[in-house]
Formats: C-alpha cells, structure tokens, sequence
C-alpha cells in the first residue's frame, strides 16, 4: 500500500473541512431569527441525555462482560444503579459522580 500524497491528503483535509463547516455552522445561519416548533425543540433537547447514556451505555455492557465472572460484571451495574437513585432523588451531579465513585471503589475493594 502506498502512502498518500500530499495532494491527495489537501484535498481530502478540504472535502472534510468543507463537510464539517456545512454540517455545524450552514444550519446556524439558516434558522438564525427562526422559532422552531415546540416539538422540534423539545426533540433536541434529548439530544445531549442520549448521547451521554450512549457513551455509558458503551462502557457499562460489553461483549464478554461476564467472561471474568458474575460479580465483576455486575460490580460496575450496581453503582450505576446507585448513581440513577441519587441523581433522581437529590438532582445533583456532584453527589451522583461522588456516590457513583464510592460505591464502585466499595464493591471492588470489599469484594
């Protein structure tokens, strides 16, 4: 395999460049000094929830999690459990990531 060139590296650098731009900043100036209907609204404020429980969804099951034993896949499922308790009960993301931190160093250490 040949490595690429430095042409070919400007013009795919410049497709992205481009692809980026007209994905973030073109919808900004096309609905600057539009109301959006409620329901596209309330829509996209689902958007960052979805995103981070995809990204806890990702490190929270994996394939083979269960490979090492039951209580080692379970451990990190337990303190999750308790972070979702807190987060409902007191809405507070610093007494969930510390009650998250606490229980997962306690169900590793004890167990």
């Amino acid at each position: 395999m040949e490595p690429i060139s430095w042409t070919g590296f400007w013009i795919i650098f410049g497709i992205c460049a481009l692809t980026i731009l007209a994905c973030r900043v073109l919808p900004l100036f096309l609905l600057k000094g539009r109301e959006l209907p409620p329901r596209v609204t309330e829509a996209l404020g689902f958007i960052p929830s979805a995103a981070f429980a995809a990204l806890v969804a990702n490190d929270l099951l994996t394939p083979g999690m269960f490979d090492a034993g039951i209580w080692p896949a379970a451990a990190p499922l337990v303190a999750a459990l308790a972070v979702v308790i807190v987060a409902r009960l007191s809405k507070s993301l610093l007494w969930s990531a510390v009650v998250g931190v606490a229980v997962y160093a306690a169900l590793i250490y004890l167990f």
